[in-house]
């Protein structure tokens, strides 16, 4: 008997992944050295709208069809999305500057659960008995994490510090940012999954971009003449960010919100590679033990989907 191979959203969920490990990369080199949190999150928005507006724009052409209708629902859901996405973003590069690269997105790794009770109260779409188990076995990945390396036992109490606020909290803005842009996505007329994402995210990262645009003027008015400074290096950023928010439209359109999400904690195991090779941080024991929970939880997952 042949195994059938996977779906094709977990190639496009596993390709997701790589490419925000690179962008978080460029991001926390760019964020410890010249930017500040907005900058650093600007810069992925602002070097990538044109890509993805270019983009848009081949790919209707080359298809030989109009811009998609949208129903009125898309403009609500992707400006809340493109909100609490930017919010997101910056809790991230600020939790980079408190815990070394692997810790900070395993924080960020909150938002598979989230993204389940989320998404259940949103849009009605909730994951089997034994998903959600999967999914819950991550949280004790969490409080193994959130102590630090000095602490014993699991208590409740470890998440109250500033590196597991801004984790917790990015989980929850990126949770309604992934639901979010599903919502925003079955609200493009269109069947073709690729042209529903590219349109999504088109809307999007323009809105983001303006959003940012006007903030920096207004209180960081001095990040706008860095984040063009430092374009050598932003503006793979904003390769990398329209390659990995292409990969994720396009799976949010193919899969429930929260699936994609877990499956893409294989971004953990890319982080990891990355804490210790590139910017030669030590992993402490109890962080190593709360990361393989994750992993865990992860192949759990992909067994009862």
């Amino acid at each position: 008997m042949t195994a059938s191979l996977p779906d094709p959203w977990v190639y496009v969920t596993l390709a997701a992944a790589a490419f925000q490990t690179v962008r978080f990369m460029l991001q926390k080199h760019l964020a410890t050295a010249t930017l500040s949190a907005a900058g650093a999150t600007f810069s992925r928005f602002f070097y990538s709208a044109p890509l993805i507006l270019g983009l848009l724009a081949l790919y209707l052409g080359a298809a030989g069809k109009p811009l998609p209708q949208v129903a009125p629902g898309f403009w609500l859901f992707g400006l809340v999305g493109a909100s609490a996405q930017i919010l997101a973003t910056v809790c991230v590069v600020l939790l980079f500057k408190q815990r070394n690269f692997a810790v900070g997105i395993t924080f960020k790794k909150t938002e598979v659960i989230q993204t389940v009770l989320v998404g259940w109260l949103v849009l009605g779409e909730g994951v089997s008995w034994p998903g959600f188990a999967a999914i819950a076995l991550g949280i004790i990945g969490l409080l193994l994490l959130s102590g630090g390396a000095e602490v014993r036992g699991l208590r409740l109490r470890h998440l109250r510090n500033r590196a597991a606020g801004l984790g917790i909290a990015s989980g929850i803005l990126f949770a309604v940012s992934a639901v979010s842009y599903r919502g925003a996505s079955l609200g493009v007329a269109e069947a073709d999954p690729v042209l529903r994402a590219a349109v999504t995210l088109a809307a999007v990262v323009a809105m983001q971009t303006v959003i940012m645009l006007v903030w920096l003027r207004l209180r960081e008015p001095g990040q706008i003449g860095a984040v063009w400074a430092a374009r050598r290096v932003a503006l793979w950023i904003g390769l990398t960010s329209m390659g990995g928010s292409l990969c994720w439209f396009i799976a949010f359109t193919l899969q429930n919100a929260a699936y994609v999400k877990a499956l893409g904690q294989v971004e953990l195991i890319l982080s990891v590679a990355a804490s210790t090779l590139f910017f030669h941080e030590r992993i402490s024991g109890r962080e190593w033990a709360g990361m393989a929970v994750l992993v865990v939880s992860i192949l759990l997952l992909v067994l009862v989907i």
